[in-house]
Parts: C-alpha cells; sequence; structure tokens
C-alpha cells in the first residue's frame, strides 16, 4: 500500500460536477493498494499518516503532525500509484489490487485513519474524479511501509 501525502490549506473532490468531500488544512492522501499488500496494513500505514511530522511549528521546523495541528484527511483512490511504466509507452496495472480488494483495503485505511483521531473525508471509489487542492509548502511525501 503506498500513500501518497500532500500537505493542504484545502482540498476537495468533484464527481460529475458535485463536490462529495472537501477539507481544510490537513492532508489530501492519494492511496494506492497493492494486490499483494499483506493483513493490517491499512492500520499501520494509517497510524503512520496520523503521526507523520511535517508541518510546521512555531519556529518554521516541520515538527507537528496533522493530529497536532487539528488537521483533516482527504484520503482519495488512486491505483495508478501502482501503474508499471518500465517498459513500452503504456502503464500496466498488473501490481494493483482488483477493484474489489482495493475498495475494501480503502475502507479499512479510511476507518483506521478516523479512528486516530483526524477527521477523514473521502473521494468516490472507482468514480472519475476531479481532484482540487492547494498544496502547502508545497510539501508532498510518499510513505510505503516494508511488507516483511
Amino acid at each position: 500500500m503506498r500513500a501518497l501525502l500532500q500537505r493542504v490549506t484545502r482540498a476537495s473532490v468533484r464527481v460529475d460536477g458535485a463536490t462529495v468531500a472537501s477539507i481544510g488544512p490537513g492532508l489530501l492522501i492519494l492511496l494506492g493498494v497493492r494486490a499483494e499488500d499483506p493483513p493490517g496494513v491499512e492500520a499501520r500505514l494509517a497510524e503512520r499518516c496520523a503521526e507523520l511530522r511535517i508541518f510546521e511549528d512555531e519556529r518554521g521546523k516541520m515538527n507537528r503532525s496533522v493530529r497536532e495541528i487539528e488537521g483533516e484527511a482527504l484520503v482519495v483512490p488512486q491505483f495508478t500509484l501502482y501503474a508499471d511504466v518500465t517498459r513500452g509507452r503504456r502503464p500496466g496495472f498488473d501490481p494493483a489490487a482488483k477493484p474489489d480488494q482495493a475498495e475494501r483495503a480503502f475502507e479499512s485505511f479510511c476507518e483506521q485513519l478516523a479512528a486516530t483521531g483526524v477527521p477523514t473525508r473521502r473521494g468516490r471509489f472507482g468514480a472519475s474524479m476531479d481532484v482540487e487542492l492547494v498544496n502547502r509548502g508545497p510539501a508532498t511525501f510518499l510513505l510505503e511501509l516494508p511488507t516483511d
């Protein structure tokens, strides 16, 4: 499982022109699920996202977590994070989880993140979404937990 975190001042998701989720300051998390993700990875990655100290403290140092700033999270399913672009001109998606597995993992991740105390909004799984954000910094981080 991969999480691409973007520190934002605001973010929103629209489906068919209607806003389905929006947040103020916090994290936009693009979440990719791999076919071979081990059980329990959702909880570990959610905790890591909640605790990662990437927000500035009073001295301007990245020393505070999204929980510490009382920020929110907007989680968007993003199977293309597991695209294989090593050959040819068209990406392959074999490493990505199939939709039913990916949707269960996505929902579990969102529930686990909310359980850490971070207000969590969601994009719509399987939908074509318009994602709008204001990246603060800009600051973007890729998290992937070891699988061993």
